[in-house]
């Protein structure tokens, strides 16, 4: 273990192919997390439980629960990372994985060391260096407090997921500031690709957070033809 690194992350890895389990299984313990499988829905969320993991990956075809409504009962209690994994060309699976608060996913098949960093690049943004940014962002009733990661509109907190805090803090520290749906993808998702509708729906539902009115948003509004900008 690295020095200064205390906790070993745990990963939950939700799947019922026993293949597929051996093979993520030992390539994310090669990379020195701890692993438990779970092989159905029920199962995941007992293990979720009684595990307590960093991450979550979490496929949608899942017995006795399917990996949706898994997603939504964490989500319903926690701002855990969770990791989708979808059948190819399922849009709709990815979109309601994305709607339900998950902050990536993955289509099957894909090669191990995509699904690893993408793992890593979620671990990575999980946390937000200390000493690097101001300790609190203000704008007009939003508070960004980012050593403790948290959010409050007025006097209310908000909870936000992983991926929506770093989607926000990308945007609030720099005010004015237009990115593209590329440089969110690449600046919060890593380097690899995904569907750009992946930012739009992340935005939506931050909007629906930390807008009074997200319709006609007064924080992160829409640079027309090119992505967003935080005023």
């Amino acid at each position: 273990m690295q020095s200064g690194q205390s906790i070993t992350r745990r990963i939950l890895l939700v799947d019922d192919e026993p293949s597929l389990q051996k093979m993520l299984q030992h390539a994310l313990e090669r990379e020195g997390f701890q692993v438990q499988i779970a092989g159905d829905g029920e199962e995941a969320l007992e293990m979720y439980s009684s595990f307590e993991p960093h991450l979550i990956v979490l496929d949608i075809m899942l017995p006795k629960l399917d990996g949706t409504e898994v997603c939504r009962r964490i989500r319903s209690q926690s701002d855990v990372p969770i990791l989708m994994l979808t059948a190819k060309d399922d849009e709709i699976d990815r979109v309601v994985g994305l709607e339900l608060g998950a902050d990536d996913y993955v289509t099957k098949p894909f090669a191990v060391r995509e699904l690893v960093a993408r793992v890593r690049a979620i671990m990575r943004r999980s946390s937000v260096p200390q000493g690097q940014k101001p300790d609190e962002l203000n704008y007009d009733g939003l508070k960004i407090n980012l050593p403790s990661r948290r959010v409050a509109v007025g006097e209310g907190d908000v909870d936000l997921t992983y991926t929506e805090f770093e989607l926000l803090i990308t945007l609030a520290a720099n005010p004015g500031r237009v990115f593209s749906r590329g440089a969110l993808l690449r600046r919060v998702w890593g380097d690899e690709f995904r569907d750009e509708r992946t930012v739009d729906v992340h935005i939506r539902h931050l909007r629906e957070k930390i807008e009074r009115d997200p319709r006609n948003p007064e924080f992160i509004h829409t640079a027309r033809g090119v992505g967003y900008v935080f005023r």
